[in-house]
């Protein structure tokens, strides 16, 4: 029988002033109906290019196919997509070969109610009236677990959390019954137990529908728990696919054995974490020989918070009085020790991210005490505030949004030092961005390039060494690897750890990845609905949780099966 889709010889060039860039080389692949394939690398491996192609959304003048076929193939009928017209493409899009993207909040429109949105596909596609349509969209709700289905109809994209989200996006690609579904990084930056519901519900409809699915990840735990085969490219090249259990047991590239081993999970706090040039180089990634250093952590309090309330007002009178507020942060109290890293994980929406920026004073406590290194932060002045900027300082989740793109690397690492007086000389602050760079791993000559020059994983780098400009103490990591592939991760989590090592800072590390934050931490602490409810040692509370919430979040950690 023939495959759904088979990728024959794909090659895909881009074309810019600087030069041409392989993105897909000579790429074979096939989808079978009912079946589940997981493709697999880090970001600029060729997959997302590789599902665009599909579909043909790559604009032509940046792209050339310099060779290929994409066969999809319906009730023994070939057609060859990439010889396709544009009026015969959009009967294909979104009704035989569907996508869900990896962003919801940029693929929704955001003036469009998301029933509007879902009822345009069927419109599109399938002969129905307004009003059939919007039943069925009701219908696709209820089937993709959204509450209240009919109230979901006409809210806006920003009225719902990001899982709703992606759950719109899914009944979107889902409603016109395609016969190939392609998902690209649909739960990249979801909790775990969001993330869990998303891979259930996608299995359960494509089970349901008998579909090919071509889902797109870097996170192993995923493709572990939801793929039949597993593709893995690398550069544009597909280096090995096979059965997931294959893969998982006995790999054969080394590109492949560094994804499955780099991962925070298979490694103890403070043992280095391999990386993929250890692998391909041939290097011998030492067992655990990382030596354990002796605790130099001092039982002195850096921060300590007490009765920590922040309310965000929702309701106001006729007369522009609050009459109801939302609480983030519901009465906290913790303290943090000098030279200690503190984990804080939990939920989209439990209060982490308000938590991490009140303790820095971006946002103002309704009442309770923030101490830092002995002083009230709650109540200093404008220039105290300036002052104490310069000792603790925060890593964003999303290190494009946080640098200016009109800025040069290099400015945007001076501008702390100029705007605190810290280095006014020129000379001295162009010496000083040579050695924050260097301290991320990056050459000097990179000063002078811009952020979109850069992959994810340099642009972290690069929004830490800002972090460091201004020789801080304390650093609160907000998600700050949560969207990063897993030897990228690796690589960040590695220097931040030499960071703390060499500059003896204390950290905050925010995220709600459980592994990360066990493999990062001295004590985790657990939040949910805004209060602090379990705290211990690291390996104990991933170990041996007490609270039945942190249970749950542990539980709904992709894991890969001990085939």
């Amino acid at each position: 029988m023939q495959p759904l889709l088979q990728i024959i010889d794909l090659s895909i060039d881009f074309f810019s002033e600087s030069g041409t860039t392989h993105a897909v080389k000579n790429l074979s692949l096939s989808v079978n109906r009912g079946e589940i394939v997981a493709l697999v690398g880090e970001s600029g491996s060729g997959k997302s290019v590789t599902s665009l192609s599909i579909l043909q959304l790559i604009p032509a003048p940046p792209v050339r196919y310099t060779s290929g076929t994409i066969l999809f193939t319906e009730k023994e009928n070939s057609i060859d997509i990439l010889k396709l017209q544009q009026k015969e493409l959009q009967a294909l899009r979104g009704h035989k070969i569907a996508m869900i993207f990896q962003e919801p909040m940029t693929s929704l429109n955001p003036v469009m109610t998301c029933g509007k949105q879902v009822a345009e596909a069927l419109l599109q596609h399938k002969q129905l009236t307004k009003e059939a349509a919007k039943q069925k969209v009701i219908e696709w709700f209820a089937k993709v677990k959204l509450p209240n289905p009919e109230a979901m109809y006409h809210r806006y994209p920003h009225q719902l959390s990001g899982g709703q989200k992606q759950r719109v996006m899914i009944a979107m690609a889902m409603c016109c019954e395609p016969s190939l579904l392609i998902c690209d990084e649909p739960t990249t930056a979801l909790d775990v137990t969001v993330q869990k519901t998303i891979l259930e519900l996608i299995k359960e409809l494509q089970q349901e529908q008998n579909m090919g699915v071509i889902f797109i990840t870097h996170d192993l735990g995923v493709v572990a728990e939801i793929a039949d085969r597993v593709a893995i490219l690398y550069k544009g090249d597909l280096v090995e696919q096979g059965k997931t259990k294959d893969i998982f047991t006995s790999a054969k590239h080394p590109y492949t054995k560094a994804l499955i081993a780099c991962r925070p999970a298979l490694h103890p706090k403070g043992e280095r974490l391999p990386i993929v040039s250890d692998f391909l180089e041939n290097k011998i990634v030492s067992e655990n020989k990382q030596e354990k250093e002796a605790k130099k952590q001092a039982d002195e309090v850096l921060v300590s918070v007490k009765n920590l309330l922040v309310q965000f007002p929702t309701h106001t009178n006729l007369f522009g009085k609050v009459t109801r507020y939302y609480t983030a942060v519901d009465h906290v109290s913790l303290d943090i020790k000098k030279g200690e890293t503190v984990g804080l994980v939990g939920e989209s929406g439990c209060g982490k991210t308000t938590l991490g920026r009140t303790l820095l004073r971006l946002i103002d406590p309704t009442s309770g005490q923030i101490t830092y290194d002995g002083t009230d932060i709650t109540k200093l002045t404008k220039q105290q505030l300036k002052d104490l900027r310069q000792q603790v300082q925060l890593v964003f989740q999303d290190p494009y949004s946080s640098l200016n793109p009109r800025l040069t690397i290099g400015a945007a690492l001076a501008e702390p030092m100029a705007v605190t007086g810290l280095e006014p000389n020129k000379k001295e602050q162009q010496k000083r961005v040579a050695e924050l760079l260097d301290r991320v791993n990056l050459p000097s000559a990179v000063a002078r390039r811009y952020p979109h020059e850069f992959s994810g994983g340099q642009r972290q780098r690069i929004v830490i060494a800002r972090a460091l400009a201004l020789n801080p103490t304390f650093l609160v990591c907000d998600e700050s690897v949560s969207a990063l592939d897993v030897s990228v991760q690796a690589q960040v989590l590695n220097l931040l750890n030499d960071l703390k090592k060499d500059l003896g800072l204390t950290m905050l590390f925010i995220s709600h990845d459980l592994s990360v934050v066990r493999y990062m931490s001295d004590r985790i602490m657990v939040m949910n609905k805004g209060q602090i409810i379990e705290t211990g040692n690291a390996e104990d509370v991933y170990h041996h949780p007490q609270s039945e919430y942190t249970q749950r979040l542990l539980a709904a950690i992709p894991k890969v099966k001990a085939y």
